[in-house]
């Protein structure tokens, strides 16, 4: 018989404290679902791409660290636009294409310390899925057919974005959403299942050869891995709208489930000389090339010192700056300081509140030894 009068002491501190993200309160218990909007490999990987990463890493890291499971699924958008004209391009397969550069991704990734996720789904894998949530839309009268696509009513997503019309529309045709495509009941509405084009792959559907909306695959996807609901999305700020709306959208309309994310990391987007990093502009900071002359750690103290949802200019100075705050935390976690259990409790405090690294390294470096070693450990710089 067992002993009713012996009980187990449990540390109260060991629980997880709840989590703050964009000013939501997200209670966990010891599994948190995280999606993160992977790339669409098309290209080779930029500062940009890393900045959006090791946020999502270090959330990951953090979630440890306070004694939850993060489940992370970073999605490979392999079925693109824009990709398909990479791959023309080149004179090879989209699929071959994707794959290869996915590969020097997913190097790249590694050389930054950043940790694979548990998921990885490509979107060329999920087709049938996302036919099912199209069929599944318009079932529920939330979407509607026509010349072979399929269309989700868009009209008010731009609205619960805090866009106004004009703003939605000029987004929308910048991020490949076709406002003009005439077969629309409205500029705003997004194709979930695309009609079959010239120089694009096709799968055979209940509405003729297509292939899925970029929209509608995350949607698929997310569901498909974690089910009607996530705790946190992640990704870029420029993704905001229209993808992660539509997204959410989607996903509520077919699951009924609402919040579809019970908060968003959305990080902020870097910029050179105010402009966005983009190929089109031909401003990229290859992260092979600032790995070439600066260590890891250093690449990514630089983009984790500072508000995770801040935009920020890359400039070559602050990567110098980056290496000499580097070597301040390193030199107080080989201080031989006493354990400081109020300096731990804070440290768990700051990271819980909106992953404040800032703070956190200000208070590791102050205090030393022991909380300055973990710090160095979650944000992923040993």
């Amino acid at each position: 018989m067992a002993d009713t009068g012996t009980m187990t002491r449990i540390d109260a501190a060991a629980g997880a404290p709840p989590a703050v993200i964009a000013g939501q309160r997200v209670e966990l218990l010891d599994r948190a679902r995280v999606y993160a909007c992977g790339i669409t490999p098309y290209d080779v990987t930029h500062l940009g791409h890393a900045a959006t990463f090791v946020w999502v890493d270090t959330l990951g890291r953090t979630l440890r660290f306070l004694g939850v499971h993060p489940e992370v699924c970073r999605n490979v958008t392999d079925v693109d636009d824009v990709l398909d004209a990479a791959a023309d391009r080149a004179g090879t397969a989209y699929d071959s294409f994707a794959a290869i550069q996915q590969f020097q991704f997913d190097r790249d990734m590694a050389a930054l310390n950043v940790r694979a996720p548990e998921h990885e789904p490509r979107a060329h894998r999920y087709v049938e899925q996302v036919i099912r949530l199209a069929s599944g839309l318009l079932d529920a009268g939330a979407a509607y057919a026509r010349e072979g696509c399929v269309y989700f009513p868009g009209a008010d997503v731009a609205g619960r974005a805090g866009l106004d019309r004009a703003e939605a529309v000029r987004l929308s045709a910048e991020y490949a959403g076709r406002p003009d495509d005439p077969a629309k009941d409205d500029p705003l509405d997004m194709a979930v299942w695309q009609a079959s084009e010239d120089g694009h792959p096709a799968w055979d559907s209940p509405w003729g050869p297509g292939r899925p909306g970029w929209h509608a695959e995350c949607a698929a996807m997310a569901m498909s891995v974690f089910g009607p609901a996530v705790d946190i999305h992640a990704g870029g700020a420029d993704l905001i709208f229209p993808h992660h709306a539509y997204h959410a959208a989607m996903a509520e309309a077919f699951t009924g489930v609402r919040p579809y994310a019970r908060t968003w990391l959305h990080v902020g987007t870097v910029t050179i000389a105010g402009a966005k990093m983009a190929k089109s502009v031909g401003n990229l900071v290859l992260l092979e090339e600032l790995l070439a002359g600066y260590p890891a750690a250093v690449i990514r103290l630089m983009i984790l010192d500072r508000p995770w949802a801040q935009h920020w200019d890359y400039r070559p100075g602050l990567l110098d700056a980056s290496a000499a705050r580097l070597e301040h935390l390193y030199q107080a976690a080989g201080r031989a300081t006493s354990s400081d259990p109020a300096a731990m409790s804070e440290l768990r405090r700051l990271l819980a509140t909106e992953l404040d690294v800032p703070a956190a390294l200000d208070l590791a470096i102050e205090t030393g030894g022991g909380p300055a070693r973990t710090l160095a450990s979650i944000l992923g710089l040993t």
